[in-house]
Order: C-alpha cells, then sequence, then structure tokens
C-alpha cells in the first residue's frame, strides 16, 4: 500500500452550519457540495476534506461516531508566519470558531493556535520553521 491519505472525512451533526462556517465564513471553495449529504474541499494536490453528514456516515460506517469531548484528532494549517497564525485564528473567530486558543511560542520553536468548527473538531493554525513544517507551504 502506498504512503498516502486521499481523503479525511469527518462526520459533522448539522451539515448546514458546517457549511455556513467553512464556505461563508472561512472562504473556501467546495469540490462538491451536495446538500444534506457532504461538502468536500480539495485541501491539497491530491487530498480532499469530506464533511459528511451523520446520517449518511452511520448508515455507510455501521455505527454512529461518539460524541463528547474532543475527538482524538486535530487537523493542521501551517502557515509561513506567526502573523499568519494570528489572522487566521481570527478569521476562525468571526466565522463563528469556538475554544479559541491563541496563538503562542512553543517549546520546540513553533507559534501555533487552536480553533474548533461548529462539531468541535480541533484545527491547529501553526508557523513551524523546522524542516517538515516548511515542506508542506504552498
Amino acid at each position: 500500500m502506498d504512503q498516502r491519505v486521499s481523503f479525511i472525512t469527518l462526520a459533522v451533526t448539522d451539515l448546514e452550519a458546517t457549511r455556513g462556517f467553512y464556505i461563508d465564513g472561512l472562504g473556501w471553495e467546495p469540490e462538491l457540495d451536495v446538500p444534506g449529504e457532504v461538502i468536500m474541499f480539495r485541501v491539497a494536490e491530491k487530498v480532499v476534506l469530506s464533511l459528511w453528514d451523520e446520517r449518511g456516515f452511520t448508515a455507510e460506517v455501521g455505527q454512529a461516531p461518539v460524541r463528547g469531548g474532543i475527538a482524538p484528532i486535530t487537523l493542521a494549517h501551517n502557515l509561513a508566519t506567526k502573523e499568519g497564525v494570528d489572522v487566521a485564528i481570527e478569521q476562525a473567530r468571526v466565522a463563528g470558531a469556538t475554544h479559541i486558543g491563541e496563538g503562542t511560542e512553543r517549546e520546540w520553536g513553533g507559534y501555533t493556535g487552536y480553533f474548533a468548527d461548529p462539531d468541535g473538531f480541533r484545527w491547529e493554525v501553526a508557523y513551524n520553521p523546522g524542516e517538515i513544517g516548511q515542506s508542506v507551504l504552498p
């Protein structure tokens, strides 16, 4: 099996709130938008973030996702500057993000902050000066 990820799929409880946050609030352009079912965003050349209505997710996967607490996953959006981190976190705040963690200097040399989307999925917004952090920038 190739070492790669093609789709990241998150089950969401309210697809309309999700649409409002990502499309209207963050200004993301969907690759595919099927009302009541799924919104897909091309987030890298060969990677798609799929936000799938929980009912469809459950019907296909066979079990409803566990809710409550923080999901044991974060999604990360790396930027070229610390200032960019602060701007992105403010944009998420204006879009309605919750659980904002302001940009903070980290002991490993980076600068990161966090926000949660309407379903509580945590997004890390990061400036990572290391080689791997720089390698993922556009």
